[in-house]
């Protein structure tokens, strides 16, 4: 049976949340000289830049203007922290 290991998520208010995942396989995404904690950093940045993307131009109903400039937001930071704009990281543009 495999082991898990918790990551734990603040949030600027001081609510926190830990997340199990399965032990080693953070290890999986890690590239030389990178922290686990780096690698669950990215997919969470990762998979919150694709969320947003999905709602602002994919969705069939009006999205908030709000939604709007927090998804562009969202895509500066995605640049920041990868280095490449989050339509070429999904080989895609909308």
């Amino acid at each position: 049976m495999v082991a898990t290991e918790t990551y734990t998520v603040e949030a600027p208010n001081g609510d926190a949340e830990e997340i199990e995942l399965p032990e080693g396989l953070a290890d999986v995404f890690t590239e030389e000289g990178e922290s686990t904690t780096a690698v669950v950093g990215d997919l969470l940045v990762q998979s919150f830049a694709q969320q947003a993307h999905a709602v602002v131009h994919h969705s069939q109903g009006d999205t908030p203007a709000d939604l709007e400039s927090i998804n562009e937001k969202m895509e500066a930071l995605f640049e920041e922290r990868f280095g490449v704009p989050l339509d070429d990281a999904m080989d895609h543009s909308h």
